[in-house]
């Protein structure tokens, strides 16, 4: 490598350094820089703020490494290798204006540069002067971020002008007004300007008064209705003052002075509370739900709504009840679900593995969710009504000699009507995916159920709906199974009522009971049970409909048993429709049973004894109603303004039935006005509107019998002188 390569090398080593270590030195200075200005300005002011100064820092290095010129170089070179015989400069000179002598001068020290080892350039760095820089920028971000920041000064609500007044010269006036109501933070509502002194506010809201009078009272003061008072500050021309709203409220503006029509006005001030969360279930459907065969999980999903916001977590209760009677054990446990959605509507969806919970047979999971508002300092909290995941119980059967083999039905609670028609329906819907026999069994397992339904109405009409019995025609023992094949399903077509008659489960008799005995024909061919005053809850009309459905369910059993849904539907139809009849009907009768009138005392027949008994000349006298003072308020404000009416005895019913009323500061405005001037008329006819609603309706009256007209009187007193 050349002379001048590893002079360039040199040099340009030595010009990275000194931008490096400049960098360093401004580049400390960035941070406070830019927490200064965030705590001032914001984030965004703070990253404009950064960036210019990174420039800066890049300009100030740039400019610091090009101050390591050529002149620069000869100089340090002189200064840092004696070799150089301060000659340095010889090596950058122009060969033709150099003498002899000076070209065997360079030519030595480039051979010297060339064998020499190489030369360390660089300046060094003052690391303690930038280790109290740097120490310095920790300080000021610390400071930064760290100092108490002064609270901004809420701007004041604007004036707008406040309605005139008639004021006597000197009597201080109103002349301009403002209220700024300020929402909770939680809330995110923003803050609003009334121009008048009144308005409606979300609970907790900031309330500022500023006011202006002219010309300036001594003190004043904002009165409310429940005899608080919040005294005004003066802040040069104007009166201020600030109050935190939690409930509804009137006050007026009490300044020292003022003309009455001024301090007798009153304003209202009305709350808007902050309501619960509401939850819905979205799934499941239902709040108890059974495990499908071979479910693994359960799937849960919710939706949560709030007038302000909803938390961003909810808590998921699970309970795990296991064993029965009383070895029943309780385990609980919490989950929290993140939700997702807006700020004021979240679902919260979770999937619950029932394996890794433990869930076996006979368990019940029982699950609840808890969701929180955004309210501050307390928030409110809503509950999801209970679901529960049960494990099926071991499927019922249920098995009669007329069929001969063991049907597997669903709860009794399962089956309706219209539960048969859908499944009717669906097994016509899917008749080509089955075999001949397979839709045999299928439409025969809904014509169980169709029985079952049956026999659950025919309860209601005494059983007698089962029909009647079926007298024998031989004396064979098999004479109740001669319509049925060998699998219990129809040979022949059976009649409705002897079918019914074998779903009766009345007992194997002990022995054969003689031919011809009337007890024995009635116990072996007859239903004892069967009587109509056992069913006495049914209006004979509304007995008439549950026979007719109960007679097209028959019809309906019998082809669906035989493989013939198709035929069986029209008759589940008509039964369905005298049901939802029988469902609409509104007369129920009791079992008749006689009067149970007081005994007659013998002793004072034909005695002419009256005494104990009421006599008709007797007057009525009036009812009183259970809290009479509304109604006698009532009464006294419609006399004329001279007759006092006792208002503090309103105030305290009003005190003690606040529930009641409801507009209890209308209440307060009226009485307010009265207090002010007790001969205002309207003001009386005011207040008696609004007792009018919370009067007691009067019961029923009994209403003297007319007296007639000339005919009719002429006739009742003819009466007594034909009766002597």
């Amino acid at each position: 490598m050349s002379a001048a390569q590893r002079i360039a090398q040199w040099h340009a080593r030595a010009r990275r350094s000194r931008a490096a270590y400049l960098a360093c030195v401004c580049g400390v200075w960035l941070l406070p820089l830019a927490a200064w200005v965030a705590r001032g300005y914001g984030a965004g002011a703070a990253s404009a703020a950064a960036a210019l100064g990174a420039a800066a820092v890049g300009w100030r290095a740039w400019r610091g490494a090009r101050a390591l010129d050529r002149q620069w170089l000869r100089r340090r070179l002189d200064a840092l290798r004696a070799d150089m015989d301060d000659s340095a400069d010889l090596l950058f000179a122009d060969d033709a204006a150099l003498s002899g002598l000076q070209r065997l001068q360079r030519a030595r020290l480039q051979r010297r540069i060339e064998t020499a080892p190489a030369s360390d350039l660089r300046l060094p760095w003052n690391w303690r002067s930038l280790a109290v820089g740097a120490s310095l920028a920790l300080a000021l971000a610390a400071a930064a971020a760290w100092w108490p920041q002064p609270r901004p000064q809420a701007p004041g609500p604007a004036f707008s002008p406040a309605p005139p007044v008639a004021a006597a010269p000197g009597q201080p006036r109103l002349l301009a007004q403002a209220l700024r109501i300020e929402p909770p933070a939680y809330t995110g509502l923003q803050a609003r300007d009334e121009p008048a002194l009144e308005g409606r506010a979300a609970e907790g809201a900031r309330l500022r008064w500023r006011l202006r009078f002219q010309p300036q009272p001594a003190q004043a003061a904002l009165v409310f209705h429940d005899g608080e008072r919040l005294p005004l500050r003066r802040e040069g021309e104007d009166w201020s003052a600030q109050r935190t709203l939690a409930k509804s409220t009137l006050y007026r503006i009490d300044a020292s002075g003022a003309p009455p029509a001024q301090a007798r006005r009153l304003y209202r001030l009305d709350v808007v509370p902050d309501r619960p969360p509401q939850l819905r279930v979205l799934q499941p459907e239902r709040g108890l739900t059974l495990l499908a065969p071979g479910q693994k999980a359960w799937p849960l999903a919710f939706e949560a709504s709030d007038d302000y916001g909803v938390a961003a977590t909810a808590r998921l209760r699970i309970t795990l009840v296991q064993g029965s009677g009383e070895q029943i054990s309780f385990r609980e446990r919490s989950v929290d679900l993140r939700g997702s959605g807006g700020a004021r509507a979240k679902r919260f969806v979770h999937r619950l593995d029932l394996a890794a919970l433990g869930y076996a047979v006979g368990d019940d999971l029982i699950v609840q969710l808890s969701v929180s508002d955004n309210r501050a300092p307390q928030a409110q909290t809503a509950l999801s009504p209970s679901l529960i995941l049960r494990w099926p119980a071991d499927a019922g059967s249920e098995a009669t000699g007329i069929e001969g083999m063991v049907k597997t039905v669903l709860p009794a609670y399962f089956r309706s009507q219209r539960q048969i028609i859908i499944d009717a329906e669906a097994l016509i819907a899917q008749k080509r995916k089955f075999d001949g026999e397979t839709f045999v069994k299928k439409s025969d397992a809904i014509g169980v159920d169709q029985r079952l339904l049956r026999l659950r109405y025919g309860q209601f009409l005494g059983e007698e709906a089962e029909g009647e019995p079926k007298l024998p025609t031989s004396d064979s023992e098999d004479d109740h199974d001669h319509g049925r094949d060998g699998d219990g399903h129809a040979g022949h077509e059976p009649s409705a009522p002897a079918a019914a008659h074998d779903d009766h489960d009345h007992g194997a008799a002990a022995a054969k009971p003689a031919f011809g005995e009337e007890g024995a024909v009635l116990e072996e061919f007859g239903h004892t049970h069967d009587h109509a005053e056992a069913a006495t809850l049914l209006d004979p009309q509304t007995r008439k409909l549950l026979k007719a459905a109960l007679d097209q369910m028959w019809q309906s059993e019998l082809h669906l048993r035989q493989g013939q849904p198709q035929r069986a539907l029209p008759f589940a139809y008509k039964a369905l429709g005298f049901i939802k009849q029988v469902q609409q009907a509104s007369r129920i009768y009791l079992a008749r049973v006689g009067p149970e009138l007081p005994p007659i005392d013998e002793s004072r027949r034909l005695s002419g004894d009256r005494a104990g008994l009421a006599r008709r000349e007797d007057a009525l006298t009036a009812a009183t109603a259970a809290d009479p003072l509304p109604a006698r308020l009532w009464r006294e404000l419609d006399a004329p303004a001279s007759q006092p009416v006792d208002y503090a005895a309103l105030e305290r019913w009003l005190g003690a039935n606040n529930e009641r009323v409801p507009d209890p500061l209308a209440f307060a405005a009226a009485l307010s006005a009265l207090h002010d001037r007790p001969d205002c008329g309207e003001c009386r006819a005011r207040l008696r509107g609004l007792l009018w609603p919370l009067l007691q309706r009067p019961a029923a009256t009994v209403h003297a019998r007319a007296a007639g007209d000339a005919r009719d009187r002429r006739y009742l007193d003819g009466l007594p002188q034909e009766a002597r």
